[in-house]
């Protein structure tokens, strides 16, 4: 094992290029696919630790008051597939104004009276001060990453007592922004009751909608008034995570698949263009089996190496990502559970030395089986050129004599140039993947300018100080369009409520007049009448509205009941949109924050918006700008792509080498009859500019097949549905570059072993004859 392990070191050495193409396709491959399969383990890992170790509720359901009693609903729960229960707790629901005392409070609040952080049920983390017991004290729900220094402050609730901080505690499932002592409740005038359940079968929504209803089913009609389950809740925390692992999964597999390719290719020529060594190696006593470890050594070193390093740079560049990821309202508790789980990176550091040792083992073989006195013949006797056939057939198509030669070279070598034309093929797919990528999500960060072009906000700051508009509300909008350049203009008001039934607090925005939105209507229709809303994907999908169901909105003390009609584009999972009348039945009081214009074709923006100033120095006026989590992801794939592509480049590179060395005695044979260094130089470059030209062909339906898989699901992981105008997106612009990035790929790779074989003289190729 000495002798092999010198012979394999020595090999590295004198193999540098192979090394460092092994080493760098390795490193590249295993740290994109590490930060892949950590988000797919993040997106429900950590949730699920969390959960578990606060035992939390599978569902949080509330019930109407005025129409069940406590002894009822403590009755109702005594079912079979209950495994645990707590409460039921006074809840209330108060509006405060936003950001009230700077304690981050503000809209439509959630109060609940417990005696306690902990029971059978929802193990509140108490993690500054005390739980409340007696009236005038709370607790605010709140991560740990917030300061306690604002305990023993004092806040009062609107028409309501005054309570003082006690604690902090946070509570992974939401069930209450404020908790206080259950005595303090009858001040805060409650109209519900929570109840916290946890199921034997909790495994799906469906199930445990059902198990809900066997627990409600005795009881009086309207008296659950709504519920949300766990599994809704994990889905919305893990949807960032799903969003981001298909793009990077689909480049962690495109990069193990080059690097299978590459790894067999460099082995392959090694083999091959190492004949002489390995028949030396046999005429001094090394074993058959002596042999294949020297190659299979040669190959592991590099290997292991770029997988080491791979595994440290995905752990390294997955720690922020994470955090960036599940940046939101459980992230203080879910941090502490993120991170690389070590069976992904076990499988990293095993699996791609396994995978590349694999990759090698084919022409690891032959070099075993190889005898030594034919190893060395053919090491150095005169070889037949298989192409030369084809070359005297394309000689017939009158093309340079150079360019006729160089695209009959690839048949020399039929298996070496079917590899390397998989690894441009691979190059090609992620270059077209990853431009129908940026044109699908350019497409959607600046999807509204279908609907408007320009916003126009009331107040504006002129020097330093706040100013508000001369102009009323219905002014405003008279306006704004009478205004040179302006189509149409559409008011908007935005207030929160509450989702009865519920802690969620929903954005209910208001629509007058125009028609801007409609376009982004994806399913049902616009509201047309009083009580009737659409919502963005993203919240019907996490609260299991279905288009046709009711909900109830509380504001103030008011409620409607409105229904869903329509679903919408929009990503906010809070939001929800009525016409003028729907939302002023809820807020009568409610007036527009800003306005939305459509301008007519040719209008410039910027024109428009000096006039918007001229006319009301009280308003102010955003133009469309880019998205800043589109231009992450395309920033972070087209880095991406650029080292896939610089990875099979380098095969095409080690590909030429090889090829040039294999034959020398051809070029200083070609070179003593005539042929200049340039023609040598063009005749190299179009071998592998052919092989190029078909990984284009090959390669772009192959990257259009990879976007129409993975854009839908990252589409889904954040539960939104994109339209076919941002799917259908191979139109020339996008598909051009993709066409030329096989020849580009390949002339790049090709360009330095193609000079080098060109500054060949004859004597220097032939003084071994």
């Amino acid at each position: 094992m000495r002798a092999v392990w010198l012979a394999a070191r020595a090999a590295v050495r004198r193999r540098l290029l192979q090394t460092l193409v092994i080493w760098l396709v390795t490193l590249v491959s295993t740290g994109s696919l590490v930060v892949a399969l950590g988000l797919v383990d993040a997106a429900s890992a950590p949730f699920d630790h969390a959960f578990e170790r606060l035992h939390g509720p599978h569902v949080v359901a509330a019930f109407d008051s005025g129409r069940v009693s406590d002894a009822r609903l403590a009755r109702a729960a005594r079912r079979p597939g209950v495994e645990a229960v707590a409460g039921p707790f006074p809840q209330a629901t108060v509006g405060v104004p936003r950001g009230a005392a700077d304690f981050g409070l503000g809209g439509q609040i959630t109060v609940v009276g417990r005696s306690g952080p902990g029971g059978p049920v929802d193990r509140v983390d108490l993690w500054a001060g005390r739980w409340p017991t007696r009236p005038g004290e709370m607790v605010l729900n709140r991560q740990r990453d917030w300061t306690a220094d604002d305990l023993g402050r004092t806040f009062r609730v609107p028409s309501g007592p005054k309570l003082t901080i006690v604690g902090f505690a946070f509570d992974l499932s939401h069930t209450a922004d404020v908790w206080v002592a259950p005595a303090q409740m009858r001040a805060l005038h409650p109209t519900g009751r929570q109840m916290l359940f946890r199921f034997r079968d909790a495994s799906t929504e469906d199930g445990l909608r059902t198990e809900l209803s066997e627990v409600t089913r005795g009881l009086p009609r309207g008296a659950l008034a709504g519920s949300q389950t766990y599994l809704a809740l994990k889905h919305r925390i893990g949807s960032n995570a799903r969003a981001y692992a298909p793009y990077l999964m689909a480049f962690g597999v495109l990069g193990v698949l080059v690097a299978v390719l590459i790894v067999a290719n460099v082995v392959g020529g090694a083999v091959v263009s190492g004949f002489r060594h390995i028949g030396i190696l046999k005429a001094v006593g090394f074993t058959p089996g002596q042999v294949l470890g020297v190659y299979l050594t040669m190959i592991s070193v590099p290997a292991v190496l770029g997988c080491a390093l791979g595994t440290w740079a995905g752990n390294l560049l997955a720690e922020p990502f994470l955090r960036f990821v599940f940046s939101g309202p459980a992230s203080g508790v879910l941090h502490g559970s993120l991170g690389i789980a070590p069976w992904v990176n076990l499988l990293a550091l095993l699996g791609m030395p396994l995978v590349c040792v694999l990759a090698a083992l084919g022409p690891s073989v032959r070099a075993r089986r190889l005898p030594a006195a034919r190893a060395i013949s053919a090491g150095s006797a005169p070889r037949a050129g298989r192409a030369l056939g084809v070359q005297r057939r394309l000689a017939g198509a009158r093309l340079p004599r150079s360019v006729s030669l160089g695209m009959g070279l690839p048949f020399a070598r039929p298996a070496r140039s079917a590899l390397t034309l998989a690894a441009v093929v691979l190059g090609v797919t992620t270059v077209t993947f990853a431009a129908g990528l940026a044109a699908t999500l350019n497409s959607y960060g600046t999807g509204d300018r279908a609907t408007y072009d320009v916003t126009v906000y009331v107040g504006a700051f002129r020097h330093g100080k706040e100013v508000r508009p001369v102009h009323g509300d219905r002014e405003l909008q008279s306006l704004l369009g009478s205004l040179p350049g302006a189509s149409h203009v559409t008011a908007r008001s935005d207030d929160e409520a509450v989702l009865v039934g519920s802690t969620q607090v929903v954005m209910f925005e208001g629509r007058r007049g125009g028609r801007s939105l409609d376009s982004v209507l994806l399913k049902g229709r616009w509201m047309h009448r009083t009580g009737e809303v659409v919502a963005g994907s993203p919240f019907l999908r996490r609260n299991g509205v279905r288009l046709g169901d009711r909900m109830r909105l509380r504001k103030d003390g008011r409620e409607e009941q409105v229904t869903v009609v329509g679903e919408t584009m929009d990503t906010d999972d809070r939001l929800v949109v009525g016409d003028w009348p729907t939302v002023t039945a809820l807020m009568p009081g409610v007036r527009p924050i800003a306005y939305h214009v459509k301008l007519r074709a040719g209008t410039d923006e910027r024109t428009y918006a000096r006039a918007v100033e001229a006319a009301d120095p009280g308003l102010s006026v955003q133009l469309s700008g880019s998205n800043s989590v589109t231009g992450t992801i395309v920033g972070s794939a087209t880095a991406l792509t650029l080292m896939l592509a610089l990875v099979a480049s380098l095969g095409v590179f080690n590909t030429a080498v090889l090829n040039t060395h294999d034959r020398r005695r051809d070029l200083g044979m070609l070179k003593s009859i005539g042929m200049t260094p340039r023609q040598v130089t063009v005749m190299t470059v179009t071998s592998m500019a052919v092989l190029g030209a078909l990984g284009s062909l090959l390669g772009v339906p192959l990257g259009i097949a990879a976007h129409r898989v993975v854009v839908p699901r990252m589409a889904a992981g954040v539960d939104i549905t994109l339209p076919r105008s941002m799917t259908d997106v191979w139109h020339a612009p996008v598909l051009l570059p993709a066409a030329l990035a096989g020849v580009v790929i390949a002339v790049l790779g090709a360009l330095v072993p193609a000079r080098r074989a060109a500054r060949l003289t004859v004597a220097e190729v032939l003084h071994n004859e």
